[in-house]
């Protein structure tokens, strides 16, 4: 099992302002530039020890915000590809249908590549909806405009005879010619986030990796419903390694210790929740059965659900809610282990785990602690985890200590 490290880079000095949308509107001289240059060198270095640690690295991005410092992956990744040496570099993600240059998109991750040897991880994304008014964009056809700029990019990246036009309903171009053309061939693999059946189908078709964020024990019918559109198209079973999951992780030498860390991620998941109302589901990003579902729910976030099936409301949920709902794995490092192995043994087989383990304020120094807390008690045992599911109970005992 491949262990990405997370952290959205967030600048949480900010997230005190009162009545404030955390999301579009909060007035950047809330934020101290010269904070965000120490905040920006800690989570690079703390990369760098990442890929020591034998973690892989997955980047975002997100716009006008303090809960991302992060406004461009691909800026990101050009640093990673030269101050990391041997972690996969993944980005999800760029989302497409918020850029209106995506053969520029082809070039930066094509030099990318390069520059990182071939580690490259390409994930492509729809984009939350509230920034679809920073980016000036209609909320309508987002993933029409995705999938015809997913399609110029891989075409410009695997077209090496000269230069082709493109004409597209969306993009149109005379003259493509990516320089340099990426090392790994025919292009570095392909993500795709997927939060419902359909676009889980969709992605599956493709070939690509599938992943899904804080869906907790809802993720089983997500991940299911990529593996029946996998059988219909390519006749077999899908490959774990092409599903993901992102959930949050507060490891600590001890239960109590675990469990401080872990109000970093309660604070995280607020923060998503203070989002102006006209921003928060625009008109035509939500199919009308996600709109039912949201209703239902209460909540314009969609829902994750515990393994006895109830359903969780990420914004008013305790960190017990989401421990059961595998939103949040927390403990020691016996426990973080027994949790993901119930988790995976309830979802199926999935082999690439993405951990978000730097949330909001935690420190320079718990982040570094939690790493190697995860590295060494955690990771070592995750490869042999769903043959040990089947033979018994993962045991705290095996990564104590």
């Amino acid at each position: 099992m491949r262990v990405f490290y997370f952290t959205e880079q967030a600048y949480p000095d900010a997230w005190s302002a009162p009545d404030q949308s955390l999301r579009i509107t909060l007035p950047n001289r809330h934020c101290d530039p010269r904070v965000a240059h120490e905040l920006y060198k800690r989570y690079h270095d703390e990369w760098v020890v990442a890929d020591k640690l034998g973690y892989h690295i997955m980047i975002n991005e997100h716009h006008s915000t303090p809960t991302c410092l992060s406004v461009s992956s691909n800026i990101s990744l050009a640093i990673l590809a030269r101050i990391t040496q041997k972690a996969r570099l993944l980005a999800l993600g760029v989302p497409l249908a918020n850029r209106v240059d995506p053969l520029r998109v082809a070039e930066e991750l094509s030099m990318i590549d390069v520059i990182s040897g071939g580690r490259l991880e390409m994930g492509f994304v729809r984009g939350v909806p509230y920034e679809a008014s920073a980016a000036v964009n209609s909320p309508i056809r987002m993933m029409d405009r995705l999938w015809e700029a997913h399609d110029l990019i891989l075409k410009a990246m695997t077209t090496h005879d000269g230069p082709f036009p493109f004409e597209g309903e969306f993009f149109n171009y005379r003259n493509v010619n990516v320089w340099p053309r990426p090392l790994q061939q025919p292009h570095p693999p392909v993500w795709i986030t997927a939060s419902s059946a359909r676009s889980m189908a969709a992605t599956a078709e493709r070939g690509y990796v599938a992943a899904t964020f804080l869906t907790g024990y809802a993720t089983k019918p997500l991940f299911d419903a990529y593996r029946d559109a996998w059988r219909k198209k390519h006749d077999g079973e899908a490959p774990a390694d092409r599903l993901a999951y992102l959930g949050m992780c507060a490891i600590g030498k001890t239960e109590a210790e675990a469990r401080r860390r872990a109000a970093h991620c309660l604070e995280t998941i607020a923060s998503n929740t203070r989002i102006a109302p006209a921003f928060r589901n625009p008109p035509g990003y939500a199919t009308i059965a996600d709109n039912v579902r949201f209703m239902k729910s209460g909540s314009v976030q969609r829902p994750s659900a515990t393994k006895s099936g109830r359903f969780v409301n990420l914004g008013a949920a305790t960190i017990d809610d989401l421990i059961d709902a595998g939103v949040v794995f927390c403990g020691t490092p016996g426990q973080v282990l027994e949790q993901i192995g119930d988790f995976h043994h309830a979802v199926g087989a999935f082999d690439n785990l993405l951990m978000m383990i730097q949330c909001a304020a935690l420190s320079h120094e718990e982040t570094i602690d939690s790493m190697n807390l995860f590295a060494e008690g955690v990771m070592p045992h995750l490869d042999g985890l769903a043959s040990a599911m089947h033979e018994q109970p993962v045991k705290r005992s095996v990564a104590a200590g």
